[in-house]
């Protein structure tokens, strides 16, 4: 049975316009559906400024040249590349040691090859394969550390897997510095011209030298003669001393 709807208040005649206007519309009678339609226009704000906010965490590549992205999924797709290499590789050492008739010879031969492989990492063996070679002449003195050190990151990150400038072997902890109008490197003084040694791809390491705005470009700049060559086979022999540490111990 329908319930009869409430009648409406009878205004006080006692009462000004203003009061029965301001009566009429305080407190506020609040509906279910007003309820709902202000909930769902809460919902659609919160996901307009969720929206807002990754639009913004993507402006640095959406206003990114069509060079620089090209170079960026180039690098991704060979880091990738190399981490998908070296998952084989391990593989394929743990079904040798599986399958071997004598895992105890296997093993030895597995880590003396893992021995060499992190000797030509902390530059205590000398190493050869194909790479680049890359010679930088400063005539003006313009060229300094920093600049340098970026040729090396633009290496390592375009996959190089041994450097040495001139005689100096390049490792993970070498430094540079700014000395009397020249360079050292790891303390030791390097006159120029700075002749790079590097191990790797050639196919990822010139390219990688010669972008738009790269190392190349910075360098010359600055007046400074650069020349980038590729090599089928070259050697990095400049050694470093294996440091024995003072307090770390083998725990195996």
């Amino acid at each position: 049975m329908r319930q009869p709807l409430p009648e409406p208040p009878v205004p006080d005649r006692s009462m000004t316009g203003r009061q029965r206007l301001l009566a009429s519309v305080w407190p506020p009678r609040v509906t279910r559906p007003q309820l709902t339609v202000a909930l769902l226009l809460c919902v659609l704000g919160l996901g307009l400024a969720i929206q807002v906010r990754s639009t913004n965490e993507n402006s640095v590549l959406r206003g990114a040249r069509q060079e620089d992205l090209v170079r960026i999924l180039d690098e991704l797709d060979d880091r990738t590349q190399r981490l998908e290499d070296e998952k084989q590789r391990l593989v394929g050492q743990r079904t040798e040691l599986e399958n071997s008739s004598d895992q105890a010879e296997e093993a030895r031969k597995q880590t003396k090859a893992k021995e060499q492989q992190l000797g030509v990492l902390a530059g205590t063996v000398a190493a050869q394969g194909p790479g680049i070679t890359l010679r930088i002449t400063d005539t003006h003195g313009a060229v300094e550390a920093d600049m340098l050190l970026d040729a090396i990151q633009e290496l390592r990150a375009a996959g190089a897997e041994a450097i040495q400038i001139n005689d100096v072997r390049v490792v993970a902890d070498t430094y540079f510095t700014d000395a009397d109008s020249a360079v050292e490197i790891d303390g030791r003084r390097v006159s120029q011209p700075y002749t790079f040694t590097v191990i790797g791809k050639p196919e990822d390491l010139e390219p990688a030298l010669n972008i738009p705005g790269g190392v190349v470009q910075t360098l010359e700049k600055e007046r400074a003669n650069v020349s980038v060559k590729r090599h089928e086979k070259i050697v990095v022999d400049a050694l470093r001393s294996a440091k024995r540490p003072d307090y770390a111990r083998s725990s195996s």
